[in-house]
């Protein structure tokens, strides 16, 4: 079926596209990269450098090349492979493509192109196809077949002519191993220029069948080492295949043998054979992961698509990385873990793979000390998590982010030290992870003592005013980015006092199971029973913003509502030039009712329960007009209110318009002057949460599963898997009916509420409940 002018899908597990846009190289590079958690290798063509934007992107490799940005490392192309028939370069930007189709298989992660080209009087048809291994991290397989009307020469190698956004990461001068030539594999060493981490990318090939005439090396600095092979004039047709490796000194061994030893035992086995046990490792990984919608193939493949690139942002495999706001598509936000990964990313985990959403909370209680760190120097106790955060969680979110486009100086926005609410959020998270999965032993380990040094931070930070007998927090920059150093934002407050109530409950809690492990921690952290005492009567004094009793509405921030009242539309037209910020000091949104994303909304999302029905309709009738959605983020949360108040419509809408941020290229790639394009891995797991969350509208209460679903009219059905406290359910909702299975080889009993009606599900049983007779 057609997704779009030029994107297509044929069984709702890939998109392919079939006429070449030489415009949309950022984006094709992205949406058709494949990866695996550990590497992300941009969705590029072979014959393809730099200037096209190709990119290696690994994780664990930070550092600083212009003094202001900390990202992550593009290393070496170790996949390059040009040919040219009759002397002429063969290139989708050169001469004419006579048929021409490009994919990504979602299922199991498999770029492929085939085209026909021709330039005069010289032809050739290419069929190339790559991996990244999820069975061996380290490795990208690839294949190719070129067939020819002339003879074929073939360059390929390593190319170390790297794209890299902010600065060249590698010393010129450091490498401990020149480049490598030998028969069987290539091999360059880079060494980062901040922390010293060398970074060893191979290379190895094979030809079947054939062997060329000539062969020619040629090494290029200290990072580029090519060969050229020439083939007879009576060859036709070339196959070949060719693996790359990348390994580095964080990965706790030689990073130049592994490497090496890599190439040279992949490309002995063969890409049949590595993608075999590639694809075992998806199926799974889908297993757990996919949710089959009936009825709507459009909004299937939206939902794998969006899937697909939320599992290969993750690094799944270790427990000390966080999952890039653009994952491993390229250098953007810098390859660092905002609020976004608990918030949007983390739950599809929670749910199906709880182990890896231990792994991001484990990088959270592992980077408590760079949030310590922060809020010291801030004036602050506790901690205080860093906006943007990379392998040590201290702050690496630069004061100057945005550039003013008129007068070309910087803007100091207040992300690092103001937008205060990414702490409460992980301790929401934590709650969250151990309520849904009863890992009592993680709350007692690592949980506790989040919560506590959390709880400190929002302690320290809040000021009482007598006159009014409640505390307060200000100068904040809540979810809704263009309001800076605003008072009680409501979202911020509501979230600081749930935080330091669950830090007081959990307390309570391991002071009845653990005693003496509360004892330990409170003895290392030097807290005292004094001191929690004081955090409830803190919690239970902060003022959080009622509804107004006539209207419904909440208040985003004290005065919100005496701003100038204009829609998102109207104040486009005021500006001056396409690429101004509109948020804080001084853009055409500060002054104004207009909001860059959800954020009263983003509280319902988070806090169903807390408010009514009613309540979240009437503010969503207010604030879904003055929202401008400048960021992917926002889309998901209206539509998951939508689905709960009523607006079916919208709510799909809604949907649509989250699940094709990245898909229909909707979204900004430069904002206030900074590069920001790339996957929006936060948007990608927000999608799998309006299905489940929203329509599906599955909620944890008391240990119980409960789910109130609210289908589009055109879904037949959805099947999905949930993990939920030792229970493995494999939950069916049509428009009458909900069934659950529970695995046989679960080791819980769920229990399950759909609308009122109650069931015990045991191992290896089911059950079906009426959703006509439930309501």
């Amino acid at each position: 079926m057609q997704l779009s002018d030029n994107l297509h899908t044929e069984t709702c597990w890939e998109i392919a596209e079939h006429a070449f846009d030489a415009q949309q190289l950022v984006t094709n590079g992205s949406n058709y990269m494949v990866g695996n958690g550990y590497l992300g290798y941009r969705g590029t063509f072979s014959e393809w450098t730099r200037d096209q934007y190709v990119g290696c992107v690994v994780t664990d490799t930070y550092d600083t090349a212009d003094g202001k940005w900390k990202e992550l490392c593009t290393v070496p192309n170790a996949l390059f492979l040009s040919a040219s028939v009759n002397g002429q370069r063969v290139d989708a930007l050169s001469g004419t493509l006579t048929t021409y189709r490009r994919s990504l298989d979602l299922q199991h992660g498999v770029h492929t192109r085939t085209m026909q080209w021709n330039n005069g009087s010289v032809s050739a048809e290419i069929t190339d196809s790559r991996f990244a291994s999820m069975d061996n991290l380290h490795v990208i397989a690839a294949r190719c077949r070129i067939e020819a009307t002339g003879p074929i020469s073939i360059t390929l190698g390593i190319d170390g002519d790297i794209w890299s956004l902010n600065g060249d990461h590698f010393r010129a001068d450091a490498p401990t191993v020149a480049p490598a030539v030998a028969d069987d594999h290539l091999l360059v060493e880079c060494v980062t220029g901040e922390h010293g981490v060398r970074i060893a990318v191979a290379h190895a090939f094979s030809v079947a069948g054939v062997e060329p005439v000539r062969v020619r090396t040629e090494i290029t600095g200290t990072r580029s080492v090519m060969r050229t092979l020439e083939f007879a004039a009576d060859v036709p047709a070339i196959e070949m295949e060719t693996v790359m490796a990348v390994y580095t000194s964080n990965d706790g061994v030689d990073p130049v043998g592994a490497a090496r030893d890599a190439v040279r035992s992949a490309v002995a086995e063969g890409y049949t054979q590595l993608f075999e046990r590639h694809s075992a490792r998806w199926d799974e990984v889908w297993r757990r992961s996919d949710i089959e919608i009936d009825g709507d193939p459009f909004a299937q493949t939206l939902l794998r698509f969006n899937t697909y690139h939320n599992i290969i942002a993750t690094p799944a495999h270790t427990d000390h990385l966080p999952i890039g706001a653009r994952g491993l598509s390229c250098q953007a936000y810098q390859g660092a873990a905002f609020w976004d990964q608990e918030i949007f990313n983390l739950p599809m985990f929670l749910y199906t793979e709880p182990e890896v959403a231990r792994n991001i909370l484990m990088y959270r209680y592992k980077t408590l000390d760079g949030a310590r760190k922060k809020a010291r120097d801030l004036g602050y106790r506790g901690a205080f998590y860093a906006w943007v955060s990379g392998d040590t969680g201290e702050e690496i979110c630069p004061s100057y982010f945005f550039v003013d486009v008129l007068s070309g100086r910087k803007i100091r926005n207040h992300f690092n030290d103001w937008q205060i609410h990414i702490s409460p959020d992980i301790a929401y998270t934590v709650r969250r992870y151990v309520a849904v999965t009863g890992d009592r032993r993680f709350m007692k380990d690592y949980g506790a003592e989040m919560l506590f040094e959390i709880a400190r931070f929002l302690h320290s930070h809040c000021y009482y005013k007598p006159e009014k007998d409640r505390y307060e927090f200000i100068r904040l920059l809540g979810p809704d980015e263009y309001h800076e150093n605003v008072d009680n934002n409501s979202f911020t407050n509501f979230m600081a006092r749930h935080a330091l109530r669950i830090a007081c409950e959990a307390w309570d809690e391991l002071g009845e199971w653990a005693p003496d492990a509360r004892e330990a921690l409170a003895y290392r952290l030097d807290l005292t029973e004094g001191e929690v005492i004081r955090w409830r009567e803190t919690a239970e004094r902060i003022f959080v913003r009622p509804p107004d009793p006539e209207t419904g509405h909440i208040e985003q921030f004290d005065g919100f509502f005496g701003l100038e009242d204009v829609s998102p539309a109207a104040l486009k037209e005021r500006l001056i030039e396409p690429g101004e910020y509109w948020g804080w000091p001084n853009g055409i949104a500060v002054e104004t009712q207009v909001s860059k994303q959800a954020d009263v909304l983003q509280l319902f999302v988070l806090h169903p329960d807390a408010y009514s029905t009613e309540v979240m309709r009437a503010n969503y009738d207010y604030y879904e007009p003055r929202t401008q959605h400048g960021s992917s983020l926002s889309y998901s949360v209206y539509a998951t209110v939508a689905a709960w108040v009523g607006y079916s419509d919208e709510a799909y809408d809604y949907f649509v318009r989250s699940a094709t941020v990245d898909l229909f290229n909707t979204g900004k790639a430069v904002s206030g002057g900074t590069f920001i394009g790339g996957i929006h891995t936060a948007a990608c797991g927000a999608v799998w949460q309006i299905v489940v969350m929203g329509f599906v509208d599955a909620r944890m209460e008391d240990g119980a599963l409960k789910l109130s679903p609210r289908l589009p009219a055109r879904w037949k059905s959805v099947r999905l898997f949930l993990s939920i406290r030792g229970s493995l359910l494999r939950v069916t909702v049509t428009h009458e009916s909900v069934d659950v299975e529970n695995d046989a080889i679960a080791t819980a009993s769920a229990t399950v509420t759909v609308f009122g009606v109650t069931e015990q599900v045991a191992p290896g049983s089911r059950c079906s409940i009426l959703i006509g007779a439930s309501i």
